[in-house]
């Protein structure tokens, strides 16, 4: 697997997830733009990428507003002159039944998880488009596709964002782009190190691997979907999930 001379746009990178697949695109060759709202935590993973020798831009990146975005991708333009791939991984959640759950709470999920991702699509596609070629990766989650109680919010934004990644897939294939989606099942985290044990061992035993997955299980499979080995794959949705949901 190779992606020497690709330009990678990964969106919250400076921590977890998005930080382990900006390191993995970059081992195999790729140079890395991330952006986050996290300004310092992204210029130490911009470090890192250039210790394995790449080229690393960090910028200050809030996907929920398009001016930020439009602003931020033109930097990665200037820096890079253009962006093969791009990693739409900022997400939040805020948990909540859906009878107590606030409108500012729903409205921010969706603004960042699903509404982020098109803006940042939004901005990159011409670019693509025009070199004929390009890879979109959005990443989802297993919760989109088998619902979990108390997330309303953070279900639709990522049920939306699997309905976003078939409709753009749709209508760029012609131009060799393809757009697919990953969904992690239960991810060993910052975010999910906190949950009560009683919890974690309630979902461990819904995994038939017997493990909660890692940042590197996701970030492998974001790898493969940027390669040319994934040239005839588009409009899919890669489950990364111990078998947790089988569909």
């Amino acid at each position: 697997m190779n992606l020497a001379g690709r330009v990678a746009l990964v969106t919250g990178a400076a921590q977890g997830i998005g930080r382990a697949i900006a390191l993995a695109l970059a081992e195999v060759g790729a140079d890395i733009a991330g952006g986050d709202v996290n300004l310092e935590g992204m210029e130490k993973t911009s470090k890192e990428i250039e210790a394995l020798g790449r080229k690393s831009l960090a910028v200050r990146l809030d996907v929920s507003d398009p001016a930020s975005v439009k602003e931020a991708v033109a930097k990665v333009l200037e820096t890079f002159q253009k962006i093969d791939i791009l990693v739409n991984n900022a997400g939040i959640t805020k948990d909540n039944l859906i009878l107590r759950m606030k409108r500012e709470d729903w409205d921010r999920v969706l603004n960042i998880n699903l509404n982020g991702a098109f803006h940042c699509i939004q901005a990159v596609l011409p670019g693509m488009v025009k070199q004929r070629s390009g890879r979109i990766i959005n990443i989802a989650s297993v919760v989109a596709q088998a619902g979990n109680a108390g997330q309303a919010n953070y279900i639709s934004s990522k049920a939306g964002l699997i309905g976003l990644t078939k409709a753009v897939a749709s209508e760029v294939g012609s131009r060799t782009i393809t757009v697919n989606a990953v969904a992690p099942g239960f991810i060993a985290t910052a975010m999910t190190e906190n949950l009560p044990e009683a919890v974690k061992q309630r979902m461990m035993s819904m995994i038939p691997l017997g493990r909660m997955g890692t940042d590197r299980d996701i970030a492998g499979a974001v790898r493969f979907l940027a390669s040319d080995e994934a040239s005839y794959i588009t409009g899919h949705v890669l489950s990364v999930n111990g078998g947790m949901y089988m569909a």
